[in-house]
């Protein structure tokens, strides 16, 4: 079982936050608030999805990783975190 199917209910909750700032933010560019208003909101935004990514990331290395069944699927495991991280810090 992947670990993210044991974590589904809080990372979903999570998911349902991040959709509810995405929403106050159209809804904000449509009352035509003020840029600092919605900067703030981008900002909280990715702070969530930062977090998000962190504790999937986190829970990707402490199972993937550390649990691996041997030295290959470790290999694997590090090798699609490699990846994800060149992405993510582009």
């Amino acid at each position: 079982m992947s670990h993210t199917t044991l974590q589904k209910k809080k990372l979903v909750a999570r998911i349902s936050r991040l959709k509810g700032q995405m929403e106050a933010v159209e809804r904000a560019l449509e009352a035509e608030r003020p840029c600092g208003e919605i900067l703030q909101l981008l900002a909280s935004i990715r702070g969530a999805l930062t977090g998000l990514t962190g504790e999937v990331l986190d829970d990707h290395l402490r199972e993937d990783v550390l649990n691996a069944a041997n030295d290959a699927a470790r290999a694997e495991a590090v090798e699609e975190i490699s990846e994800v991280l060149r992405i993510y810090i582009r």
